[in-house]
């Protein structure tokens, strides 16, 4: 898989989140802040803000994403938040299912979601999955840990 293949399949869950009102949701009433987090972090993305994203991830986030790894906030700010970015604006996606749980002080939130559109010239139709785990501080929720999926939609 070349890289850009690899980011737009990362980041078409990336997206995935950034339309949750068609979700068909189950999300636990103890879950939805966290929601709210998940997507602020798109929604951030979707504007290009990655100052914004950045803060609502913990200095030492877990990325995972087509196969690599990201361990900290800072590298992933330098290698793959920008281009997430720029993928965000330059696609859209709809949230096909989304499910949440938490105990109050972790929450877990899986969504399912498809991303159309076109990113460096090629066209951008992929089915996604994302995984988002948060942990509530004094701050409130902020992001752990991201792994993110996607494959060509058939």
């Amino acid at each position: 898989m070349g890289i850009w293949t690899a980011l737009a399949a990362s980041l078409a869950m990336v997206l995935a989140m950034a339309s949750p009102a068609s979700a068909q949701d189950d999300i636990a009433p103890s879950a939805r802040e966290a929601v709210a987090v998940v997507d602020a972090f798109h929604a951030a993305l979707k504007r290009g803000d990655t100052i914004a994203a950045a803060a609502l991830l913990v200095d030492d986030v877990l990325i995972f994403e087509s196969g690599g790894v990201e361990r900290t906030k800072a590298e992933y700010a330098a290698r793959h938040l920008p281009a997430d970015a720029a993928f965000a604006q330059a696609t859209s996606t709809v949230v096909a299912h989304r499910k949440g749980r938490s105990d109050g002080v972790l929450a877990w939130i899986a969504s399912e979601g498809r991303t159309t559109g076109k990113f460096r010239g090629k066209a951008i139709n992929s089915k996604s999955t994302e995984t988002m785990v948060l942990s509530r501080a004094n701050s409130g929720w902020k992001i752990v840990h991201i792994h993110w999926s996607s494959a060509a939609a058939r």
